[in-house]
């Protein structure tokens, strides 16, 4: 696929995503969509990827939200299609990637914006990041998984209160509430993710696609997390990773891991 909205860069086993529409402030369309789509499985089925990190390019934006001049004048029926074709496609995808995927939210992460960072395994946050959900002030509600992901981060009433007000929260509060994990300079927030990402290429690549699968699974409503942690305990057991991880450790010496 030829991007229009995105670009790629690849170094040492990390895959960088980067949304390039600085006109809309990243905003997302239909084809940015369709293209995050496309790059996620792409460098998923990379095996030479171990982390992927997701930005937004420049420093005023991570994605600002949804392109809103593309589905004002929608019905009910299309509007309820948009949502569900974008979280199939993309936000539901993202999150049960078996690729670890970090989010760099510099700037803007809004409506959509914030929803896309949500969907990620964790985020990183620059000092100047801003982050809401402010479509109620649109007169409509988050529609990518916002009104399910937030609650889940920051617990029901603040997740209410922000939904509620459309108001936006900086990084140091974002921190406090467990919104991103770390917040730091612009300057310092891709080193900062590709430092952990490479702490995390480290480990098991198997391994961490059963982490994913197991921690998503408790918050699912009908799946039991702790059944779904005890299948991919066992399975881990019959991969060769699990015999080169084991040896390593009983042998003192670095794991080197097959990825099988």
């Amino acid at each position: 696929m030829n991007y229009e909205n995105i670009y790629i860069e690849e170094d040492d086993q990390i895959g960088i995503i980067t949304i390039n529409r600085p006109k809309k402030l990243n905003a997302l369309n239909r084809r940015t969509i369709e293209e995050l789509h496309v790059a996620f499985k792409e460098l998923e089925d990379d095996k030479e990827i171990k982390v992927i990190i997701l930005t937004g390019s420049g420093e005023k934006a991570f994605v600002a939200g949804a392109d809103i001049s593309e589905f004002a004048d929608f019905s009910v029926k299309e509007a309820q299609k948009l949502a569900a074709e974008g979280q199939e496609k993309l936000f539901n995808m993202v999150e049960n990637l078996s690729t670890p995927v970090i989010a760099a939210v510099n700037g803007f992460a809004l409506g959509g914006g914030l929803e896309l960072a949500m969907a990620c395994h964790f985020r990183v946050a620059s000092t100047n990041a801003k982050m809401g959900l402010p479509e109620v002030s649109l007169g409509v509600i988050p529609g990518y998984g916002g009104t399910q992901r937030l609650p889940q981060l920051i617990g029901k009433g603040r997740a209410m209160e922000l939904i509620m007000t459309a108001g936006m929260i900086d990084g140091g509060k974002a921190v406090e509430y467990g919104l991103v994990n770390h917040v730091v300079s612009p300057e310092e927030l891709l080193p900062l993710c590709i430092k952990i990402a490479s702490r995390i290429s480290n480990n098991s690549v198997v391994a961490i696609k059963y982490a994913i699968k197991a921690v998503n699974a408790g918050f699912m409503y009908d799946a039991d997390g702790y059944a779904a942690e005890i299948e991919a305990f066992g399975t881990c057991f019959g991969t060769d990773d699990f015999k080169e991880g084991t040896s390593a450790f009983l042998e003192k010496r670095k794991a080197d891991f097959p990825g099988s």
